[in-house]
């Protein structure tokens, strides 16, 4: 009998073995280990009620020992009674057993229990994860009695709409076994920390293509170009075969693996399908009507992203949305060939080696307008025009030989469906490119039947609309290529309210410093702690503790062997690795020479070469080795607390309570200028720098900013009403927190 088989406890799931998990009758006749019956509520004196049929029974004063075992039980387990598993001491507060009845059935539990993976086996920097339903952390409700981490995820299941669990189970059944160019499935998993289900598949080692160098396709490129589009085919024929149509896709779909061969990624389609329908649901009010402009925008600005969807799909969308569409002629069945338009789109974004320019984008975007308007002239017009445009594009890449690949292209972004060649018809085209049908015999691609009425489209179902109706505390899913344009877009993105944030709640005191590595979010605080968040879902990993003074400053180190380093008030400086799993000791410490007199550690910078500088309230600046925590030189010069530190293209700079800004050479500590010397009446406390190339940022106690370039002051601004405790500088853009509860960006 196989371990998913063996008899199981009603209450904790766990299989009977005899030692650790005893079978014990109940007088109805059901049997519960004998752990979940002495977590049983006992609301009445000698009598417990059956977590199987809910009967009241009697229960033993002296405890579930003196119940009789279910013998009959135990032989069914394969030697069962000769080599019983070695007892496992369990805590006498055993809250975290699950002692409610089951709100599921047992067919229910054997339908999902094989997709259901352990707590503790997933990395998330590992896999691609989707979330797909949420549950109670434990934490909220303050109960003696927590649910097991199982319990949590069944409940979960159970929870979501039939419709949701019969497009999870779909997936789960088609992808957990290995498909050709599909990233497997592995399974479900639960996050305990933030409370989530997620759907977790495997994560190809060199991530998304687009990435890579895979432009310059002169004319021998096209052997380069034949192997990635087939590929790309292939994935999409894998996906029909199991009765799905993508709908939608991106670039970051696609990921590569150790062998360059390309793999599509079913949870990174998800996620642009749900950023898809978030666009689709800003554009207009249910009920309201949109025309052929707004349309055409909304195809505009998904194109411009590297973000393809069908115009059928896109129109099953506003519909379910509610938004109605002026254009009725536009509303075709979506079908297979709806992602052959998909397969066009990316192959010729492909060859053109960039974002489609505004002229490529205004080809596309008319042929959904003219053929809305039921133009038959106009819409030729434009179909000529296109494969004109198609044609240039193909034969200055790959030279004449390309005719049949550009009339198959083109025949793919017909309006209408069933006019469009289908993922086969393009695989066999580009297969051409590079073998002549006369010389291919050896493969023939059968085995995709496409039963129209039989395709499930993944953007329009219900694990895409999961994103709003579950998750609402999550963060918003932002589309591939929102992130391109850094500083910019995130500035936009504020001012339009799309960013979302989420209040990240543990520490006991003020947070005194944040630091980001190795993916990863680090916090010190007054309270003697450094917090270790996710940067995937803002959860918390982690606590370092050790420090027995306030922690000042955090900074991190990304390189082979990645460390956070913390340093406190008593001068204790601590290196801590962030590899999983996190240790609780650190790696080294040291403390600087103690003197009652001063305020220990204030601020953190590293250089590229392996060393830590640190500024003290003793007015030094420290270099220190991270090899080995010895003390290799000192700077002297500051007349009060060295609170701010920064190094950049080999210089240090120095930051104080005195008001001035000094500058270090890197390789022998000298003094290379000092800022701010001739006005130390109009300023404050320096509190923090940031450096990049020739330019130097200082924030100050009054709320001022100075900016100096090539050692010149620039600027000096009045832009905040308290302290500004931090600043970043990315490219042109400045963000600036204070004291008075604001962040700004200049």
């Amino acid at each position: 009998m196989e371990s998913q088989d063996l008899p199981e406890c009603p209450v904790c799931l766990q299989p009977y073995d005899g030692a650790c998990t005893i079978p014990r009758v109940l007088a109805c006749g059901h049997t519960v280990c004998e752990s979940c019956l002495l977590n049983l509520p006992k609301k009445l004196p000698g009598a417990i009620r059956c977590p199987a049929c809910t009967v009241l029974v009697k229960y033993p004063p002296e405890g579930p020992t003196t119940l009789p075992k279910n013998i009959d039980l135990l032989r069914l387990i394969p030697g069962g009674s000769e080599n019983p598993r070695k007892p496992v001491n369990k805590s006498k507060n055993v809250s975290n057993l699950p002692f409610l009845p089951r709100s599921w059935s047992d067919e229910f539990y054997s339908n999902w229990k094989s997709y259901l993976l352990r707590d503790d086996t997933i990395e998330r920097d590992q896999v691609s994860l989707l979330p797909v339903g949420s549950f109670s952390s434990g934490e909220e409700d303050g109960s003696l009695f927590k649910a097991g981490y199982l319990v949590r995820v069944m409940d979960c299941l159970r929870e979501m709409k039939e419709e949701e669990r019969e497009d999870l189970g779909l997936v789960l059944r088609a992808f957990a076994k290995q498909n050709c160019r599909i990233c497997r499935v592995l399974g479900l998993w639960g996050d305990l920390g933030d409370g989530v289900l997620y759907l977790v598949s495997e994560k190809q080692k060199w991530g998304n293509f687009l990435d890579k160098d895979l432009g310059c396709f002169e004319k021998e490129g096209v052997f380069n170009f034949a192997l990635m589009g087939m590929e790309m085919c292939e994935a999409v024929i894998s996906l029909h075969k199991e009765g799905l149509i993508a709908g939608c896709l991106s670039f970051s779909c696609f990921q590569l693996d150790d062998f360059g061969h390309i793999y599509l990624d079913l949870n990174e389609v998800l996620l642009t399908g749900r950023g898809i329908q978030d666009i689709v649901a800003n554009v207009g009010f249910s009920g309201n009507k949109i025309g052929d402009g707004e349309i055409g925008m909304l195809f505009k600005d998904l194109l411009k992203r590297d973000v393809f969807i069908s115009p059928e799909v896109l129109l099953k969308l506003l519909e379910k949305e509610g938004i109605g569409v002026e254009c009725c002629s536009l509303k075709y069945p979506i079908r297979y060939s709806s992602d052959a338009w998909l397969l066009s789109c990316i192959l010729l974004r492909i060859v053109n080696e960039d974002v489609f320019s505004d002229e490529w984008v205004e080809y596309l975007c008319h042929i959904i307008v003219k053929g809305s308007e039921n133009s038959e002239i106009d819409c030729s017009s434009v179909y000529t025009s296109l494969m004109e445009k198609v044609s240039s594009l193909l034969g200055t890449k790959f030279g004449a030989e390309c005719a049949s690949l550009q009339q198959i292209l083109c025949k793919c972004l017909d309006l209408d469906p069933e006019n469009r060649s289908l993922a086969g018809d393009v695989w066999k085209c580009i297969r051409e490119l590079v073998i002549k049908p006369q010389f291919d015999k050896m493969v023939k691609l059968d085995g995709a039947s496409y039963d129209e009425n039989g395709g499930r489209c993944m953007v329009v179902g219900k694990l895409c609309l999961l994103s709003r109706e579950r998750t609402e505390t999550q963060e918003k899913y932002e589309l591939p290529g929102k992130e391109a344009n850094g500083a910019t877009d995130m500035v936009n993105g504020l001012t339009e309210g799309r960013i979302k944030w989420k209040d990240l709640q543990g520490h006991l005191d003020c947070v005194t410093g944040l630091a980001v590595g190795g993916g990863y979010l680090f916090s010190s605080s007054f309270d003697k702690s450094v917090k270790v968040w996710s940067l995937q879902d803002y959860s918390h990993v982690h606590t370092f503790r050790g420090h027995e003074h306030k922690v000042m400053a955090v900074v991190c180190v990304d390189e082979e062997q990645p460390l956070c380093i913390s340093g406190d008030s008593g001068g204790g400086i601590f290196l801590w690795s962030i590899n999983i799993p996190f240790g609780q000791d650190p790696l080294k410490k040291w403390y600087e020479e103690k003197d009652w007199r001063y305020s220990g550690i204030h601020a953190l910078a590293v250089s590229e070469n392996g060393y830590l500088y640190t500024g003290s309230g003793d007015k030094l600046i420290k270099e220190w080795s991270l090899r080995d925590g010895t003390l290799s030189g000192t700077m002297t010069g500051h007349k009060s607390v060295v609170s701010a530190v920064a190094v950049n293209n080999g210089v240090l700079y120095s930051g104080s309570w005195d008001g001035t800004v000094r500058l270090w050479s890197l390789s022998d500590h000298s003094l290379l200028t000092v800022l701010g010397e001739g006005m130390l009446r109009s300023v404050s406390t320096v509190l923090s720098l940031a450096a990049d190339q020739h330019t130097l940022i200082a924030t100050y106690e009054n709320g001022s900013v100075k900016i100096w370039r090539h050692d010149v002051l620039r600027k000096s601004m009045q832009i905040h009403n308290g302290a500004i405790f931090t600043v970043s500088l990315d490219g042109k853009w400045l963000f600036t927190g204070s004291w008075d509860r604001t962040i700004k960006a200049q």
